[in-house]
């Protein structure tokens, strides 16, 4: 389907099942969160009906008993429909953060699950796009499309046969404003917004990873006098993503046009036809005539925004599940590069940026998911996190002791760094990766890896950032047996070089 394809309220039906099995919504619930919004907008379409019926027969000064219970009906008619209109959100909102959560989790296991280079073919900027805003836009179709769809139809319905009962050709009349107002500018809401939500979905996307580029990576580019450039970039991403929002929401106003004129020919029409028929008709009926189709429009008003979450909900879904597609296929690597590990083995890997570091370490991982041969991977890129010194530590290993956290350190070359903190281990980063330079942000992650108790460690680029001398001091520790970590645990480590002198198997990639 092209992303100019009309909208209708048969596309919910038309998502894709495999997005359906993420999103998992509790149907019995979104049937509830439906009757309840029946329920809300069928309290005003009966106020209308019954606010009528009173105020023209109280113009005929009937005894005040005659009106008792209209004026009752109206009162709980009034407290009702705010009482269900609370019920319907509670309803709603638990159905679709359930759903968005649900979408969450399924994402990651599928991640979990592909081949490591459909995983990495994507900026992080991206993936936040995705993980993030994408589930949001599809969690929301259950509020603000398919609920108002839902509760617009059996509304219009009823509107319709209450008309009808007075007058067929003013029921007649009302019908056909409501499939202006609630379907054709919807559609027309929708095809026009489809194209510029497709363009605004690509702009956050890029906005994104301008983004989290300029942040993960300012030191280096400020070093290299790109900082500013990159920023730049960030902030034209984010104006042409405005600029491509305030285009999706101009077809939505025309739309909006479209449904005000649907109310005001449905009300010339009643009018007309109660002319036509006030020497047979009753005031209260006449009065129904005029008022009901009022309410009538009040559960069609919703639809034209709905058709255009329909249409990002839609490109959401497309996003998420080509997040897990498979990726183009790549060149394919000699046969000799299919690694198998032993107990105790050290392994290097080498090669420019590029060339398929990453990509080996994580199928390597992804070959030993079980003990008593359990390989962690430790990416170059991991997150420090908003916290403790101790705290970033514990995420290698939760039940390390304070002596083995300071030894970690020691050992990945931060033992002066830890004396001058603060408060030592309790000492908060702010920030995460912020707080610290290039360099401790590399040796805070090895030094994670090192009070880890995995029986195989796969460090990505463990030194980079390092100076020379300290970077080959540490790949040769990490490399010799019992050195850093003992004999009995293998090592494979991920690096542009090696130091001359060391003795150790080494795979080379080309670029």
């Amino acid at each position: 389907m092209s992303i100019s394809e009309p909208v209708s309220s048969s596309r919910v039906a038309s998502l894709q099942p495999a997005v359906w099995s993420l999103l998992q919504p509790r149907i019995p619930r979104l049937l509830l969160a439906v009757l309840f919004g029946t329920l809300a907008l069928g309290s005003a379409l009966a106020l209308a009906t019954v606010a009528a019926w009173l105020i023209t027969r109280a113009w005929q000064m009937p005894p005040v008993l005659d009106l008792t219970v209209a004026v009752v009906a109206v009162r709980a008619l009034g407290i009702s429909r705010g009482v269900f209109s609370y019920c319907e959100r509670l309803a709603i909102h638990d159905t679709a953060l359930r759903a968005a959560g649900n979408t969450r989790v399924g994402l990651y296991r599928r991640l979990v699950d592909v081949p490591p280079e459909t995983a990495l073919r994507l900026h992080s900027g991206d993936l936040v796009a995705r993980v993030g805003a994408s589930v949001d836009d599809l969690a929301d179709v259950l509020v603000r499309a398919i609920l108002p769809m839902c509760v617009a139809a059996i509304l219009s319905g009823a509107a319709v046969v209450i008309i009808a009962l007075i007058s067929p050709p003013a029921a007649a009349i009302l019908a056909a404003c409501l499939l202006v107002a609630g379907v054709a500018a919807p559609w027309l809401s929708g095809r026009a917004a489809a194209a510029t939500e497709a363009l605004a979905a690509l702009h956050h996307s890029a906005r994104d990873t301008a983004s989290l580029l300029a942040l993960e990576h300012a030191a280096e580019l400020r070093v290299a006098g790109r900082l500013d450039p990159v920023i730049a970039e960030a902030v034209r991403e984010h104006r042409d993503l405005g600029r491509a929002q305030d285009r999706a929401a101009a077809p939505a106003a025309a739309a909006g046009a479209v449904s005000t004129a649907a109310v005001g020919i449905s009300v010339l029409g009643a009018v007309i036809v109660g002319i036509m028929i006030a020497g047979h008709t009753s005031p209260m009926s006449l009065a129904i005539l005029m008022l009901v189709p009022l309410s009538a429009f009040e559960a069609t008003a919703a639809l034209p925004a709905a058709a255009a979450q329909l249409v990002r909900s839609r490109i959401a879904a497309r996003r998420l599940t080509d997040l897990t597609a498979p990726a183009a296929p790549t060149r394919r690597r000699p046969e000799t590069h299919r690694v198998s590990l032993s107990r105790g083995d050290r392994l290097a890997v080498v090669g420019p940026s590029g060339c398929g570091k990453t990509t080996m370490l994580m199928s390597i991982a992804a070959g030993y998911p079980e003990s008593p041969l359990t390989a962690a991977f430790f990416a170059e890129d991991a997150h420090l996190f908003d916290t403790t010194v101790r705290d970033n530590l514990l995420v290698g290993r939760g039940d390390a002791t304070q002596d083995q956290l300071t030894a970690a350190l020691h050992d990945a070359g931060l033992g002066d760094w830890l004396a001058g903190l603060p408060d030592g281990l309790s000492t908060m980063l702010p920030g995460g990766a912020a707080a610290v330079s290039a360099g401790q942000r590399r040796r805070l992650l090895l030094a994670r890896a090192l009070v880890s108790d995995f029986p195989i460690l796969l460090l990505d680029e463990p030194t980079e950032h390092l100076d020379a001398a300290d970077s080959d001091r540490l790949l040769a520790e990490l490399l010799t047996p019992g050195a850093l970590l003992t004999a009995d645990r293998t090592v494979v480590v991920a690096t542009h070089h090696l130091p001359a002198g060391l003795d150790c198997p080494v795979i080379r990639l080309d670029p």
